[in-house]
């Protein structure tokens, strides 16, 4: 199994940015598709990037893209996520998850690893 932390959120003003660090150990890192989820308040968490093993694929949720890019160092073993351009909607608490593949997915479900969370808060 592969234990998953996160860190990087924050306090930020809209239109600025943050990047979050997932750190994994454990489980090979390497051979592993990663994503990131948020969670906000009385909201069901939800898909916001994911990225395959070697970082050569990527997708990000419509509500992000061109705003955020999520990247990965298999050296080591940690994928980001850059925010840029924040919005008080990106508020939430957002957490790394591991998949069980190697490629990328949007799929919840597909991913059997999760941290902890790491709180976002975007102000106006």
């Amino acid at each position: 199994q592969v234990q998953l932390v996160e860190s990087g959120g924050g306090l930020v003003k809209a239109e600025g940015s943050l990047r979050l660090s997932c750190a994994a150990s454990g489980r090979t890192f390497s051979s592993v598709g990663m994503g990131w989820f948020r969670q906000a308040p009385g909201k069901e968490r939800e898909f916001v990037a994911t990225i395959s093993w070697n970082g050569g694929n990527t997708h990000y949720a419509d509500s992000v893209k061109g705003r955020f890019t999520i990247s990965r160092d298999n050296a080591k073993n940690t994928v980001y996520l850059q925010m840029n351009s924040l919005k008080p909607g990106d508020t939430a608490v957002y957490y790394c998850a591991a998949s069980r593949w190697s490629t990328m997915t949007i799929q919840s479900h597909y991913y059997d690893a999760w941290g902890q969370g790491t709180q976002v808060t975007v102000s106006s």
